[in-house]
Parts: structure tokens; sequence; C-alpha cells
């Protein structure tokens, strides 16, 4: 995977990158939005924890084809407000400490229950 960041747009605002190019003949995982919710139910209260949860979550259907967070080229976030954005970036940038995925970050008005604050969605590609 290549990052892709061209001179003549400004630079990202945060650690993502503005595109990533997918080689020829990689398999691609698409996840569905991920939500801050535990196996067993539990729903952490502030939004770093929910977000740890979303990453687990994608990590461990990423697992089920084999891939990791590291093969991630592309997140989509979502939070419920403008005081969750950077609990939400810290923890996206502790998963991505080498070349960071496209990434876009939207606030919305909520979900489908009040106590989530944060959804993560991710593709993935990875060699076939």
């Amino acid at each position: 995977m290549r990052a892709l960041s061209p001179p003549s747009i400004r630079p990202p605002f945060a650690r993502y990158s503005h595109g990533i190019a997918v080689p020829a003949g990689c398999r691609l995982v698409v996840t569905s939005g991920q939500l801050g919710v535990a196996a067993d139910e539990q729903i952490p209260p502030d939004c770093e924890a929910q977000a740890e949860l979303c990453f687990a979550n994608i990590a461990a259907i990423l697992a089920e084809d084999r891939m990791t967070l590291a093969d991630v080229v592309r997140l989509n976030a979502y939070v419920t407000g403008r005081e969750h954005m950077q609990s939400y970036m810290r923890v996206r940038d502790r998963q991505f400490p080498a070349t960071p995925p496209a990434s876009t970050l939207m606030i919305v008005s909520g979900f489908t229950r009040p106590e989530f604050v944060v959804e993560i969605e991710a593709i993935a590609a990875a060699p076939a």
C-alpha cells in the first residue's frame, strides 16, 4: 500500500493519509460500522473506551480473513459531538503507528441508542 499526498493540496488536518493506493490483486474486507459495545453488552460511558472497542471489533472481523488493523486503507468514523473528536483521534492514531489510512470523521446527531457516541467502519486490503 502506498500513501498518496500530492504537494498541490493542503496537507491533512490530522494524522491520516489523503489517499491510499491499493495494488492490483489485493483482496478487500469491508466492515459494517462498529459501535463501542462489548460481547457481554457492556457499553463504556466515554468516547475513548468506546473507540477502543470499535477498533477491537474491527480487528476481530479482519482476523476472520487473516488481516490486521495494519491492512486498513480507509476509515469512516462518526461521533455525536465535537467534544468526542480528540478522544476518537487519539485512539485512531494509536492503532496506526505506521502509514495512517485515508480517513473521514463526521459529526452526527446520534445512533440507535443514546449511549453510543462513536461508530467506525473500515476497508482493509491485503495480498490475495
